[in-house]
């Protein structure tokens, strides 16, 4: 699998993701209007959390009552993502896509930082390694079109309060087959996934905060 290599006005270029389909997107085009420039979308109100099951997919647990949402990838948006949710809340994943591969990938927002994460993603890269160079994300899901997401980083819980950005820098029109089999490749060397913008710049970015259980 593959870690980040370069970025070009992207949120997670300097994310300590590991071994993530994020880092992928270093193949992708690099004008630096590849960035996301539509607004986020409308976060809905928090859907009835359902208790969490016993045991995650990594054979993990979480303590009885925390919610457990499954937030809907879409070609090109996030759905069923709340504006808030409390510490200690799993997100799941599942992709909704007909054709388009899809990643959620969650990074904590500096607090310091109170711009939008829409105008984040817009920054010169030296900027973006200014807010983000210190900052690991807090969980990574991938899915194919139609499919579950498969957590590659963390299991998807969301501890610590504060904003959170969310977003897909798969390259639009990307063949499913090619990331899926890129991120199991031991190299090191980008995969070419084709020149498509990434999917932030589509609109797949968006942000929630994380309050205090």
């Amino acid at each position: 699998m593959h870690r980040m290599t370069r970025a070009r006005g992207r949120l997670t270029s300097t994310a300590a993701v590991g071994a993530i389909a994020v880092g992928l997107v270093a193949c992708g085009g690099d004008d630096d209007d590849d960035a996301a420039t539509t607004d986020t979308p409308a976060a809905t109100a928090a859907p009835a959390g359902t208790q969490a099951p016993a045991g995650t997919a990594d054979g993990g647990s979480m303590p009885a009552g925390h919610q457990m949402i499954t937030v809907e990838g879409v070609d090109y948006a996030f759905e069923n993502l709340p504006a808030s949710v409390p510490a200690g809340t799993m997100l799941g994943f599942h992709n909704s896509s007909e054709a388009e591969f899809h990643e959620m990938v969650v990074t904590p927002i500096p607090d310091e930082e109170t711009r939008p994460v829409t105008e984040l993603v817009t920054l010169p890269e030296d900027e973006i390694n200014a807010i983000f160079g210190e900052t690991e994300p807090a969980a990574a899901l991938v899915a194919g079109p139609g499919e579950d997401g498969i957590a590659v980083f963390g299991d998807g819980t969301v501890t610590e309060p504060g904003r959170y950005a969310v977003v897909c820098f798969i390259p639009v029109g990307a063949d499913p087959a090619a990331v899926a089999a890129a991120m199991q490749s031991p190299t090191s060397e980008p995969t070419d996934l084709g020149d498509g913008p990434p999917h932030a710049s589509a609109g797949m970015v968006a942000e929630f905060e994380v309050t205090d259980a």
